[in-house]
């Protein structure tokens, strides 16, 4: 018999070792679609199944803390924000990355982001 909701497609993946996270991913997924989730988290929707799989090479704590922000009303205190979602946050530490003066908000988050230790943590080895 082969698994028909995410969530039984997570479950039959991980385990007993099913992250809380996960489930809720699971569970977006099954409410809605596969795609939808995905684009709440300003992803792809084969991430999302490679996820659900077990089986995403890339770095899964970015992709937790990304759901936890979205789905399950994770924050964290921003410097120049204040207090957001920790998906919104790895956004922006991700634009961080390189500068842009197209507005003065990414200018600001620019210098924030770089000064943050959260996102120095993000660029340690």
């Amino acid at each position: 018999m082969s698994a028909s909701t995410p969530l039984d497609i997570a479950r039959a993946s991980w385990g007993e070792s099913l992250p809380d996270w996960v489930a809720v991913l699971a569970q977006e997924c099954a409410r809605t679609s596969q795609s939808r989730v995905a684009k709440r988290l300003n992803r792809s929707a084969s991430l999302v199944s490679y996820v659900l799989r077990a089986k995403y090479p890339g770095d899964m704590e970015a992709v937790e803390e990304v759901v936890r922000g979205v789905f399950m009303d994770s924050t964290t205190i921003c410097p120049a924000l204040g207090e957001i979602s920790t998906a919104a946050c790895r956004d922006w530490i991700l634009r961080s990355r390189s500068f842009s003066n197209e507005n003065s908000e990414r200018v600001r988050m620019y210098r924030a982001c770089r000064s943050c230790p959260r996102s120095k943590k993000e660029e340690a080895p």
